[in-house]
């Protein structure tokens, strides 16, 4: 007699183990890495008067240091010191595009983990982290209070989870995210980023996590109105499939957001250079349209180490921002 096939888990027993053992890794290796004094994770020049340094090539004239200067005969700028009390608002596209991925991960699994990522890199020194998650098609949820564990996100709404300060309220805001449950149909980037300009906050970050395959023109116009106000992060979830068809013979295909089915013949070669060049030139236009919109912009593969792709980008922001830059 066979023993019974073991059930598996409840997928809510199954999103918290899985967070348990992301927010692991991020800690691990974002405490291991990015050892210092917290800059934020787009370090601008700030407001806080710091210490003088040596005038280097490429640094603001504006930040010159005149007594130092003149005592000693050798140029010097005021460092700056970024504010602590920062507030992030996450907008995170949950729509159903994302739920696909042909390498290590899903894409909405790279949502996530980026989710988690910036929650430890910005969640110290009493700053305060939100998020509205979009998981297609309908009308905009009332922003909810919560504490501790938010109420999950409701199927096919735009939800606003107030931004709270303390890493109880952010695990609660994780859970919830990682919870949502993506739904058919074609999501609104734009509505999504409009939710972070209505109403009006102080300055702050806001970033901006989606594949972006929604037209330019429908996400360009909100982005550019966020970036007037906060610094602006737009990270670009990507699968290897998107960029480039394998030799597969014949290979169904099916559109998560309408549910089209089509066969595409992938053992001609005019055929899949045809998919890559257009591929090429949609993301050319996605990079176009957030250079165009002040964001700084961070790629993650689901075939690659997205938190080491992370990594490096949180250090060159650091080491721009010792140079005088902040892009």
């Amino acid at each position: 007699m066979t023993s019974p096939t073991p059930r598996p888990a409840p997928l809510a027993d199954r999103s918290e183990a899985v967070l348990s053992r992301l927010q692991l890794l991020v800690t691990r290796k974002l405490d291991g890495l990015l050892q210092g004094d917290y800059a934020g994770l787009l370090p601008g020049p700030g407001s806080e008067a710091g210490e003088s340094r040596e005038y280097r090539p490429g640094d603001d004239v504006r930040r010159m240091d005149w007594p130092v200067t003149a005592r000693t005969t050798t140029p010097h700028v005021r460092r700056t010191v970024a504010d602590r009390e920062l507030e992030t608002w996450l907008a995170l596209d949950l729509s159903a595009s994302l739920d696909f991925g042909t390498g290590q991960w899903l894409k909405r699994e790279v949502v996530v983990a980026a989710a988690a990522a910036i929650t430890h890199l910005t969640v110290r020194g009493g700053n305060r982290i939100g998020a509205v998650i979009g998981t297609g098609g309908g009308a905009s949820a009332p922003a909810r209070r919560w504490r501790g564990t938010p109420p999950p996100a409701g199927p096919g709404v735009l939800t606003r989870l107030p931004a709270r300060s303390g890493r109880k309220e952010a695990q609660g805001l994780l859970r919830t995210v990682a919870g949502t449950t993506i739904q058919p149909g074609r999501g609104d980037l734009g509505a999504l980023i409009e939710m972070l300009n209505r109403p009006p906050r102080r300055r702050g970050v806001a970033v901006v996590v989606s594949d972006f395959l929604a037209p330019a023109e429908q996400w360009a116009r909100p982005l550019r109105k966020l970036r007037v106000r906060h610094d602006v992060l737009a990270i670009e979830v990507i699968d290897p499939r998107e960029l480039e068809l394998p030799d597969v013979g014949v290979l169904p295909v099916v559109d998560p957001e309408t549910g089209e089915l089509h066969e595409v013949q992938t053992a001609d070669p005019r055929l899949r250079q045809r998919y890559a060049d257009a591929a090429a030139a949609q993301r050319a236009t996605i990079a176009a349209a957030l250079r165009g919109a002040g964001a700084a912009h961070l790629r993650l593969r689901t075939d690659r180490d997205w938190l080491l792709d992370m990594v490096r980008f949180v250090a060159a922001q650091r080491h721009a921002r010792t140079r005088g830059t902040t892009r």
